[in-house]
């Protein structure tokens, strides 16, 4: 069932907020300023933080923003209410860049509620200095709040991605308030929904590398939150960032999607080919690697030269793929450098249950094969595919044999997965 922005002849219409639905506004903004989200990550089209107002016998405020939109989501917020007091504050998660304004909004609106569990209060009186315990209104699993016609039960789902995190299901239009969950890189560009974005070219790979590299590491959260959602009938997801799922399909699409991220199964049968090449011979040996795959069947390879490309989007493809060929060539007798910080952040990320196959350059020396392999020791996790190919400075033509054989050895690997 879709959900799309209402509207009706002679309705004011709210400056800088959208309307969600009926009584429900959206009140958040974009930073397309910011080059790095969380000083890590690029945000090349920009961020949304959002946040909500509902409209009913009692008003409620779900979330803050960063403090880099803070005069437009004011501005927003006293439109949206349209002169009443605010009675709720729901603190879905305690991360700086969805609390910046609690301060402000209990300065601004004094007898306000804010809604959260013990662990909420407990981080919001580490990070402010805020002076409003008896505004306190403790919820747990299962509790619900009445606002009027809309009726809030809260759902905790620790772990996702911080300790305190928790969700709301709006009963009334079967909304979730689904907090860091569901997000997405990327900014409101007049588009406030899925269906009407390019939901599986850049909305879908920006959802996939903002869940890899915030959410990645705590899979078995997500799926016990997964667990609890599973009986919920969802007309809509509300996330803190990035667009919202108004349709069945963009909803099963990425809930299933995030069941398999979460389980760690790769999503593609294919082969990521990650190099790193000082001088152009490693690179080359990858390149004939996958003219070979290609020849015997393999389609959707990619390649990335782990030197020229954010490890962000390295982590995302990681995710994808069934199938990793790591090319390194020794560097101090070591492991090339960028190598070992990709094989160190992705196992981080508990990536696991891949197929993996090594290349090694080398002029003397060395033990930038031992490394690789002992990285990925763990047997249970990760399957070796071929023997490992190990090159004497550029490739010769019994080099090109030994590539021919472990692309024979990886197309067999995909076997009937393909």
């Amino acid at each position: 069932m879709q959900v799309g922005l209402a509207s009706n002849k002679g309705e004011k219409e709210l400056e800088n907020s959208r309307k969600v639905i009926e009584n429900i506004y959206w009140v958040g903004s974009s930073d397309r300023r910011l080059a790095l989200f969380e000083n890590l990550f690029p945000v090349t089209n920009g961020v949304s933080y959002n946040s909500y107002v509902i409209l009913d016998e009692k008003t409620a405020l779900m979330d803050t923003v960063d403090s880099s939109v803070s005069a437009i989501f004011l501005q927003n917020i006293e439109a949206a209410l349209q002169g009443r007091e605010l009675d709720y504050l729901v603190i879905h998660h305690m991360e700086p860049d969805h609390c910046s304004n609690i301060e402000e909004i209990v300065r601004r609106y004094p007898k306000v509620k804010l809604v959260g569990n013990e662990m909420t209060f407990r981080l919001l009186e580490q990070f402010y200095p805020i002076q409003a315990q008896d505004n306190y209104l403790f919820v747990k699993e299962g509790d619900e709040l009445n606002l009027g016609t809309h009726n809030l039960s809260f759902v905790m789902t620790p772990g996702v991605h911080w300790p305190e995190v928790m969700m709301s299901y709006e009963q009334t239009n079967k909304l979730l308030f689904s907090a860091d969950a569901f997000g997405t890189f990327a900014s409101i560009d007049g588009n406030l929904f899925t269906n009407d974005l390019d939901f599986e070219g850049r909305i879908f790979e920006e959802a996939r590398r903002y869940y890899v590299n915030i959410v990645g590491r705590f899979g078995a959260n997500v799926l016990m939150a997964l667990k609890k959602l599973k009986d919920l009938e969802i007309q809509m997801i509300l996330p803190l960032h990035g667009p919202l799922y108004n349709s069945d399909t963009t909803i099963h699409k990425i809930m299933a999607a995030y069941s398999k991220w979460a389980s760690y199964e790769p999503e593609e049968k294919s082969v990521l080919v990650l190099f790193g090449s000082m001088y152009g011979n490693t690179e080359n040996a990858v390149d004939i690697l996958a003219g070979k795959l290609s020849e015997k069947g393999v389609k959707n390879i990619k390649i990335h030269d782990i030197s020229r490309i954010d490890p962000s989007y390295i982590m995302a493809d990681m995710f994808r793929y069934s199938n990793i060929v790591f090319a390194s060539p020794n560097y101090n007798t070591s492991l090339f450098l960028k190598m070992d910080n990709v094989i160190r952040e992705a196992l981080k990320l508990d990536i696991k249950n891949r197929k993996l196959s090594f290349i090694r350059n080398f002029s003397w020396g060395g033990s930038a094969l031992e490394i690789m392999l002992d990285y990925f020791g763990n047997e249970e996790n990760f399957t070796i595919v071929g023997a490992p190919v190990e090159i004497n400075s550029s490739v010769k033509e019994a080099d090109v044999k030994k590539l021919d054989e472990l692309a024979h050895s990886i197309m067999d690997s995909l076997g009937e997965e393909r």
